[in-house]
Formats: structure tokens, sequence, C-alpha cells
């Protein structure tokens, strides 16, 4: 049982980080070449569809992370599942704290409404959505290194 958690913790965090990591590497770089319009738009839009999902796989992934560390407690790499824990307390800490706020804003902008400051939020949004993907991508390889 204990390794069917593992490996079904480990695919639910690694798709995680993949869709973050195509969040930042993919899907900005794209809605950054549109047109100023259609980049609003497609960042409402993105923010309303993965601000409604994410917060949930955050949190889930968090919470199978936690019950992997206490059921494999006495395992060899239990020390590597609570670091990696961390990590992900600490991804959601930095979503509530920075990203969540803008992205907020940024899910209802539209070409008409938008501030006269919406590139310079969307560009703090990046700069802070970087460096969670760091966080999660690190907190991943940590638990695929618990793995083997």
């Amino acid at each position: 049982m204990l390794d069917a958690l593992e490996v079904f913790t480990t695919v639910v965090v690694g798709v995680m980080v993949g869709v973050e990591f195509s969040v930042a590497f993919v899907m900005n770089p794209i809605f950054n070449g549109l047109p100023d319009d259609s980049t609003v738009l497609a960042r409402a839009h993105g923010g309303r569809v993965l601000g409604a999902v994410m917060p949930v796989w955050y949190l889930g992934s968090l919470a199978l992370v936690a019950v992997w560390a206490v059921a494999g407690r006495r395992e060899s790499g239990a020390g590597l599942v609570v670091a990696a824990g961390a990590l992900l307390l600490v991804s959601v800490i930095m979503s509530v704290a920075l990203l969540v706020p803008i992205n907020n804003r940024g899910k209802t902008w539209t070409p008409e409404n938008r501030p006269a400051d919406w590139k310079q939020q969307a560009n703090r949004w990046e700069r802070y959505h970087y460096v969670r993907v760091a966080v999660i991508i690190a907190a991943f390889a940590l638990l695929v290194t618990a793995l083997t």
C-alpha cells in the first residue's frame, strides 16, 4: 500500500510541476507574443481556469506528501519526503502571499478595464512564478530520490 501511495503522490506532484513549468516557459511566452488586448484576455482566462484548479492540486499534493511522510517514517528516504513536504508548504505560502493576489486582480481584467501597470503586475507574477516552479521542481526531485 505504501508503494502505491509513493508512486501516486510522485505522479500527482510531477504532473503539477509539468503544468506549472508549461505555464512559465510555454504559455506565458506565447501570451506575451500576442497583441496586448489578446494577452490580457488570455491571461485573465488562464487565471480563472488555473486559479480554480491549482489550489486543490497544491493542497492535495501537500496532503499526499504528508501522508507519505507519516506512513513511511521508518523507511529510507523519509527525510527526503519531509524536505519535499516543507518545500511544497513554501510553495503554498508563496502562492497565497505573492501570486494569488496578483492573479485575483488579473483574472478580472479586460482590454477596457486593465490598469495602467498591468504589464508590471504580470511581470511580477511571472518572477514569483519562476521561483515557485524552482521550489516545486526541487520538491519533485526529492520525492523521486526518496523512491530509489
